[in-house]
């Protein structure tokens, strides 16, 4: 008879626990994202908002939906990053423990808007400096916070893929382009004992956004040059061999001339 009354008190503790964890997933995501408007901009310096975040801990999965971040001060564009869906695979019974497994990440419908010079000044570059500048004046303290915490997190696959970057650029060359993003992939982030924080996850890539969009930028600003170089080098060929003695062919080679130089620069 005990044992029946102990099985019986067993069960409906199993049972309060089942409920708690669904009521505590239906909530996660809500806590989740008041905690990203709440600590993304102290990090970044700029504007972070999230349109909602899916959690299920039963099934293991999560959702980021709509982030968007803002452009950092002295920068025009409404926005820097936007994110359309990012998809997240994890070990259910990691979350309650000091390191959450996370065995996958994919981002998709990402939007990048780039701002500048790639050579010189541009937003994304001041978004990594204020990022660099934040952990470096509160470093200390963020540390304590994530130890005291005790949450680390393991990420085994990120992928960024079908990213377009949406270019303004400034300077010499004043032209807007838009050109895809080479896909991201990183592996076996935190896989060792001590893990990683999500500030320094955070950190890394954005890094690689960041090197991967100026790279493209300029390879296409290079291909720019090159484009109106050309045009120029065949005009000055032409006029060597005696060809713009006629006016029609001369007419002809200085709009050739001055549309690859109007691409080039914007005007």
């Amino acid at each position: 008879m005990k044992l029946k009354i102990i099985l019986g008190i067993l069960g409906v503790l199993v049972g309060l626990l089942v409920v708690l964890v669904l009521v505590a997933g239906a909530h996660l995501g809500a806590l989740v994202k008041a905690g990203m408007e709440k600590v993304g901009p102290k990090v970044t310096q700029t504007t972070l908002t999230v349109d909602s975040v899916d959690v299920s801990i039963p099934g293991g999965t999560a959702a980021i939906n709509g982030l968007v971040l803002g452009n950092p001060q002295g920068y025009q564009a409404a926005q820097c990053i936007s994110l359309g869906k990012a998809s997240i695979s994890l070990v259910p019974g990691s979350i309650m423990s000091d390191k959450i497994v996370i065995r996958s990440i994919e981002v998709r419908a990402l939007e990048i808007t780039f701002e500048g010079n790639p050579l010189g000044a541009n937003n994304l570059s001041q978004l990594m400096a204020n990022v660099d500048a934040t952990s470096g004046a509160t470093g200390s303290a963020t540390n304590a916070a994530a130890q005291k915490s005790g949450k680390k997190l393991e990420v085994d696959d990120l992928l960024i893929t079908g990213a377009k970057i949406h270019a303004k650029l400034t300077g010499l060359i004043q032209q807007e382009i838009t050109l895809p993003l080479p896909d991201i992939h990183l592996t076996g982030l935190g896989t060792g004992p001590g893990g990683i924080t999500a500030a320094d996850l955070t950190k890394q890539v954005l890094a690689e956004i960041t090197t991967g969009t100026i790279q493209a930028v300029a390879s296409s600003v290079t291909n720019l040059g090159k484009d109106a170089a050309g045009a120029a080098k065949g005009i000055l060929k032409n006029a060597a061999g005696g060809v713009l003695q006629n006016s029609n062919v001369l007419g002809q080679g200085v709009d050739k001339l001055k549309k690859g130089l109007d691409g080039l620069l914007g005007k």
